[in-house]
């Protein structure tokens, strides 16, 4: 009997789980501080690194066997990753971070599957739904950190390479933290004695307030509650952006500007653009209002200011909103202004002051609270992604999972292998607005022939 060729493919693309164990450091006990807390009823935060493993890396058994040890010496640092979110006694106690029941580790297998039919730039939907199988906890809101390991590791061994899904529990953690800890797994699994830069995890430098929260009994008790109504159907793409065609982008923006204004950077410049490309696709009316977010990192912010290695959150969402008519209408300028003039203006008293609201009335966020036909960045190009060397090279491709994505939800990551100025942007659409997105010139900054 004839085989199907789709089916065939299928198998071939299944990804079978074959082990799982556990890996634990001492045990220590962690504050949660009001950073955290808007997160609880978030997702975990998912991250794919696909390798490729050259001749002489070792076997997929070899390799993962010294990741997982490594793994054990990095908790002993990053020790709140290896315990369950507690809560004090009594209906709407403190949440804090205890125990020693460790991570967990799960081993997979995806042999019919190679590193390029995943890592390449034209990657498909097929290999997009193959990508959400890498990567544990899907689905898995950060509340469940409560009886869940707070950090998941998969280790799934592809045609000539090596898959890294990771899930961190997001109300322990930020994207700083996050690579923080990714680049000392890395360091100690090629041999360093202790990591570069040691984690700081004094809750206190950031807001000593406690803070009670009541939790609601489950994810999809909180769900039914979500004022944005049901989740739509979503499709991801990453688009890259080299480092001429970025420069571009930012040239335009400050072309304009008067002597002696403060130019906009990389960042506000392509943000702009991502905003006003992703408004014109969706079709938005010259009244509909649409809103920028951006989750920015507040450890210079504060005043005195934390340093890099704080280990938690350390984050405050930045809101800009404006007419789709005046957006698209105005220059690029106009814009990337209003992206300056609020990041910009968000300092230490703005900081405190959305802490000292949250503080006077607790409350539990939905992901997708960001606005109408938002735009929102949760992730920096600066983060050194590209630099997570296990001990067989670099990663060949960095992707986010499917947790926290809503329409408009963007990460942005540097240019894949590092490319030193480029920018990827990853990017969750409807499915039309997506389509109109993926055939703009203008966005895609297509040369006219």
């Amino acid at each position: 009997m004839a085989v199907d060729n789709g089916d065939a493919r299928a198998a071939a693309m299944a990804v079978a789980v074959t082990g799982t164990r556990t890996v634990a450091p001492a045990k220590t006990k962690v504050t949660l501080a009001t950073f955290d807390l808007p997160y609880i009823t978030f997702y975990y935060n998912q991250k794919l690194l696909l390798y490729r493993l050259a001749e002489g890396a070792g076997d997929f058994q070899d390799v993962t066997a010294r990741m997982a040890d490594a793994l054990g010496d990095a908790l002993a640092y990053f020790y709140p990753l290896a315990g369950r979110i507690r809560q004090e006694k009594g209906d709407g106690g403190a949440l804090y971070v205890d125990g020693e029941e460790g991570a967990e580790v799960l081993e997979a297998a995806a042999e019919g599957v190679s590193v390029d039919e995943l890592a390449g730039e034209d990657c498909g939907e097929e290999a997009e739904k193959l990508m959400q199988q890498l990567i544990p906890y899907t689905g898995v809101m950060n509340l469940e950190g409560l009886h869940r390991p707070l950090l998941a590791v998969q280790f799934t061994k592809l045609k000539d390479g090596l898959a890294v899904g990771c899930a961190f529990n997001h109300a322990v953690l930020d994207g700083t933290a996050t690579w923080h800890f990714m680049s000392s797994w890395a360091e100690l699994c090629r041999g360093a004695a202790a990591p570069s830069a040691i984690p700081i995890h004094n809750r206190a430098m950031a807001r000593s307030v406690r803070v009670g929260l009541t939790l609601p009994a489950s994810a999809e008790e909180h769900e039914k509650t979500d004022p944005n109504g049901p989740k739509k159907p979503l499709v991801a793409r990453v688009f890259s952006f080299p480092e001429p065609v970025v420069a571009r982008i930012k040239a335009a923006a400050n072309a304009a500007l008067p002597a002696g204004a403060k130019p906009f950077s990389s960042f506000q410049s392509l943000g702009a653009h991502i905003w006003r490309s992703v408004s014109r696709a969706r079709g938005l009316g010259p009244a509909d209002i649409t809103v920028f977010a951006v989750f920015a990192d507040c450890r210079a912010r504060l005043d005195p200011p934390v340093p890099a290695t704080y280990f938690g959150n350390l984050i405050q969402a930045v809101f800009t909103g404006v007419p789709a008519g005046m957006l698209l209408g105005g220059p690029p300028e106009l814009a990337a202004g209003m992206l300056q003039k609020a990041i910009g203006e968000h300092d230490a008293a703005a900081v405190t002051r959305r802490l000292e609201e949250y503080e006077a009335a607790p409350k539990l966020f939905h992901y997708s609270d960001a606005g109408p036909n938002c735009v929102a960045v949760g992730s920096s190009p600066r983060f050194r992604v590209y630099d997570v060397d296990f001990g067989f090279g670099r990663p060949e491709r960095v992707r986010s999972g499917g947790n926290n994505k809503f329409d408009g939800m963007v990460y942005l990551y540097p240019g894949r292998g590092g490319d030193s100025g480029g920018i990827d942007v990853e990017l969750a659409l409807q499915p039309e607005p997506m389509q109109r997105l993926e055939k703009d010139d203008e966005f895609l900054q297509v040369a006219p022939a």
